[in-house]
């Protein structure tokens, strides 16, 4: 089954590769040409970012022609400096035996907080010790603590931060927390999806700037979703075939392959494509 990628998501996508880089909001038309170049139509394209100006992601402005335009919000630029961190680093993989623990109660008055609480966790790569009691590698801290705030969350959780004790080995007990064969599975369908477009450029000639672009926004697409999935566990409990380090290559050195000579393409100004 081809992979799906929505136009709302690759706007998103769109902002955190190359819609920061303009000098000021992005005009719709450029919007237009570069998600068109996406495979995105003119239609969905407005569509999105309707919805996306309702979520409070972006903001209606005016570029320096006076033409319409998108500018990003604070509460999206927080949102995409964090996923930076996330998505461009492996995540903790090197173990360090510390975890962040979330604890939290909800009044029953307030249950739509409790199911909140629960979405936003496993978004960003918690999984559930028991009721009430969700953990993650002590690295997403900051991340963690940014969303709780942002979100008015605080008052319901207490954060810790310490190690596994016992009494069952952390790799057995890692293997309740998380869908290990999940993730597992998440990480295959991304190779298989990506890693022929890598060897395909690395064997032969390089892309023009809009090959690269497109490759690129595509591959980021899919790859931003997987370090919140998989939220860097420590290479000595995940089984030994793992493939989420042979996936962070892969988007690595496409990154390294097609992102520069994307914005080429992607660039604002007269001397665009």
């Amino acid at each position: 089954m081809a992979e799906q990628h929505t136009p709302r998501s690759l706007i998103v996508t769109f902002y955190g590769a190359y819609g920061r880089a303009f000098d000021g909001p992005v005009p719709v038309s450029a919007l237009i040409r570069l998600l068109g170049a996406a495979g995105v139509d003119a239609p969905a394209v407005r569509s999105s970012v309707s919805r996306l100006k309702r979520r409070g992601f972006i903001l209606p402005a005016r570029g320096a022609d006076g033409a319409a335009a998108y500018d990003l919000s604070e509460e999206a630029r927080q949102l995409l400096a964090d996923g930076d961190r996330r998505i461009y680093a492996d995540a903790g993989r090197d173990g360090g035996g510390e975890w962040l623990l979330a604890v939290f109660s909800v009044p029953e008055e307030e249950r739509h907080k409790r199911h909140l609480l629960r979405s936003r966790l496993a978004r960003l790569g918690f999984g559930a010790a028991a009721p009430g009691v969700w953990i993650a590698p002590a690295a997403l801290y900051d991340e963690t603590r940014h969303t709780l705030e942002r979100l008015q969350l605080t008052p319901y959780v207490d954060l810790f931060r310490g190690a596994h004790l016992g009494f069952a080995a952390t790799a057995e007990a890692v293997n309740r927390w998380w869908d290990l064969a999940a993730l597992a599975k998440q990480h295959e369908e991304f190779l298989g999806r990506h890693e022929p477009v890598l060897r395909g450029w690395q064997s032969g000639p390089g892309p023009t700037p809009e090959q690269a672009y497109h490759d690129y926004l595509l591959a980021l697409d899919s790859w931003r979703r997987l370090p919140y999935a998989d939220p860097g566990l420590p290479r000595e409990l995940l089984p030994s075939d793992w493939p989420g380090e042979r996936a962070a290559a892969v988007f690595a050195a496409l990154h390294a392959l097609l992102w520069e000579r994307g914005a080429a393409f992607a660039r604002p100004g007269p001397d665009a494509p």
